[in-house]
This record gives C-alpha cells, sequence and structure tokens, in this order.
C-alpha cells in the first residue's frame, strides 16, 4: 500500500468554505469519515475555530451553490443533504451528503474512475490550501489520476503534489512526520531554515509570509499550532522520563 498526499489551492470567490477559511486563519477542518461511490458522496467534517468563524463556516456548508467537494463551478443540480452533528463553541461537526449527476465530479470520484475502488481518503482544511491524502494500491496509476484532476479542477484551483511514499508501520520517521499537518510543518522549517528564530532573527515573520506566499496571519497560525504541539510532546515525553527515573517520587 501507498499513500498519496497532495494539496488545491482555491483562488478567492471559487469555494465557499474556502473562503471563510481564508477569512479567519485560527479555523480548520479536518474530515472524521469520508465515502464515496459512483453514484454518491457522503462524509463527516470536524472544524475548530472561533465562534464566528464556525457560524461562518456552517452558512457556508448551507450555502446552496455549495456541495461537499463537487469541482463543477456552476449548480450541478445535485440533490445535497448537510446536518450539525454537534456544535459548540469552539467545534463543529457537520454531515454532509449528494447524489451525484451527470454533471457532478469530485476529487474522490476521478479517483475512483482511476485507481479503482478500496481507497481510503484523509483530508485537512486551513485557509485556502485543502490538503488530501489517500491510502491506495501500490501498483494504482498516480499519474493518471493526477492528470485527469487536474483537467476537472481547471484555472481555479492550484494544485501540488506532496508526497508518494510506500506505507510502512515500522518506519518512524514516517510516524514522525505525520505528528503535524503537511501546512504547519513546512511553516516551521521554513521559520527555522531562514533564521527566524535565531537571536536577533535573520527574518520577521511579515518578510517570511511574503516569501512562502502566504498571509501572514495564517503563518502566524501555523507556526502557533506547530509550536504548541511539539511543546505539549515534549512537556509530556519529559514527564514520562521524570517518572521512570530511578529514586523518582510519585505514583502513576
Amino acid at each position: 500500500m501507498r499513500e498519496f498526499v497532495f494539496a488545491l489551492e482555491y483562488d478567492p470567490g471559487t469555494n465557499p468554505v474556502a473562503d471563510v477559511l481564508a477569512e479567519y486563519p485560527d479555523a480548520s477542518i479536518r474530515s472524521l469519515s469520508y465515502h464515496a461511490t459512483e453514484d454518491s458522496l457522503w462524509r463527516v467534517d470536524h472544524a475548530d475555530g472561533p465562534r464566528e468563524a464556525l457560524e461562518a463556516l456552517e452558512d457556508a456548508y448551507a450555502n446552496a451553490e455549495y456541495f461537499a467537494d463537487c469541482l463543477v463551478k456552476n449548480d450541478c443540480g445535485a440533490d445535497c443533504e448537510t446536518q450539525i452533528l454537534d456544535r459548540s463553541s469552539s467545534e463543529l461537526v457537520v454531515y454532509t451528503y449528494w447524489d451525484r449527476t451527470d454533471a457532478c465530479t469530485s476529487v474522490p470520484h476521478v479517483a475512483l474512475d482511476h485507481l479503482g475502488d478500496g481507497l481510503l481518503f484523509e483530508t485537512y482544511r486551513e485557509g485556502r490550501r485543502y490538503r488530501w491524502r489517500i491510502v491506495l494500491a501500490s501498483d494504482a496509476p498516480i499519474h493518471d489520476f493526477f492528470d485527469a484532476l487536474g483537467e476537472e479542477v481547471g484555472e481555479c484551483t492550484g494544485m501540488e503534489m506532496l508526497r508518494l511514499t510506500e506505507l510502512d508501520p515500522d518506519r518512524r520517521d514516517d510516524a514522525d512526520d505525520d505528528s503535524l499537518p503537511t501546512e504547519q510543518r513546512e511553516a516551521l522549517r521554513a521559520a527555522v531554515e531562514r533564521g527566524y528564530y535565531e537571536t536577533p532573527r535573520r527574518i520577521e515573520l511579515s518578510e517570511l509570509a511574503e516569501k512562502l506566499d502566504v498571509p501572514r496571519s495564517t503563518l502566524s497560525y501555523r507556526l502557533r499550532r506547530a509550536e504548541a504541539a511539539l511543546a505539549t510532546a515534549f512537556v509530556d515525553e519529559d514527564s514520562v522520563e521524570a517518572l521512570a527515573a530511578p529514586g523518582s517520587e510519585g505514583t502513576l
């Protein structure tokens, strides 16, 4: 089995959910479950962020012109169902379903056409960037799929291939890479390489954001999330080592 990771980048006005996420860089969406057949698509998404962002996302999901992951720019004529499964001040869980029409297409449907069934999909959205991870057979024709997808997304959406690797549970490097979303990991790597964390700094946040071609607020958010995740992992590991050290007091 292999994993194929790529990203779409939506232009302004081409996707209501992407427009909301671009307006609220502290918000993000990840898929909890994802299923597609030749005739339909349904998924459950978990969004987190400030209350205003979640309210705007809820409106975007309910937009009559929005069908989850449909790549058709105009009304595709599909029947779409949206239901809020859970809601709090900082989290939103949304179920969406639509029956495919002759005009509809999507990443999973292009994948089904070129890669066959038995695929696993995982997604993460932040800003206008939409990252996809597909687990598939090792001999699947990836390049045929990616070329066909490029024809479907057209000029309104950028595409970037991020990773194609064999799945190996014994490789610690892969596990470490997946500890952070790709966008956060790339932002952190760029910040380190360009001297953002040096004293004195060799580059300021606004300069780094310009070089990476992302909004300053988005870059700041990605770095904060990455730093928080790494700090938490460090403290957790340090606490375990302290408890295991000879002569340490306390009980588990």
